[in-house]
């Protein structure tokens, strides 16, 4: 009995512990960013509407509330441009061979009101792992790269997330301030 609770004291002591330092689970949602509802009806343009990447962008989005539409019912349309991957030699081990890659993804982005105006510029996101490499080992070092691709897109989707947040509050602050603003009225004619 005393072995037992011990044990639970234990663990709610780590929990604790891990809740008052403001620890949290990494997770889709609305805890990165908080789209505007007037940002929330949106249109995909882009040239491959079915791969990876491009799903990925739309269930990040999917998951903060955007609603997917066909071009005419949609607020805004969302240009994506395809993901570019590099991948290039950080260091040599003393056998001449790559001991560490640098993974590169990045895509651009762009958003076009109902007038096909650009209210958000074209935009990059970028993001750059490392991965050490086992010469010795080459079908686990291609899972490896897939799975580190898998991951670099979902950080690219939850980026663009963020961007898009970034710029519908400005945007909404921005007209705000502008209705908000008092205007001049003409001087008077004595």
């Amino acid at each position: 009995m005393y072995r037992r609770f011990t044990h639970y004291s234990l663990i709610l002591g780590i929990t604790f512990l891990l809740a008052s330092c403001g620890f949290h689970l990494r997770g889709m949602g609305n805890a990165g960013a908080s789209i505007p509802q007037a940002w929330k009806n949106m249109h995909l343009v882009t040239g491959s509407p079915n791969g990876e990447f491009s799903r990925a962008v739309t269930a990040q989005l999917a998951a903060n509330g955007v609603q997917w539409s066909d071009g005419d019912n949609a607020s805004f349309d969302l240009m994506l441009g395809p993901e570019n991957f590099e991948q290039r030699s950080l260091s040599v081990n003393s056998e001449a061979r790559v001991a560490e890659y640098e993974l590169t993804m990045s895509s651009e982005f762009s958003i076009l009101d109902p007038n096909r105006k650009e209210i958000v510029p074209p935009t990059t996101v970028t993001v750059v792992k490392q991965m050490e490499n086992d010469p010795r080992n080459v079908v686990g070092k291609e899972s490896e790269i897939r799975l580190i691709k898998g991951e670099m897109r979902t950080d690219l989707a939850q980026q663009i997330t963020r961007r898009i947040s970034f710029y519908a509050a400005s945007i909404i602050q921005a007209e705000t301030q502008q209705t908000d603003t008092p205007q001049e009225s003409p001087p008077e004619n004595p």
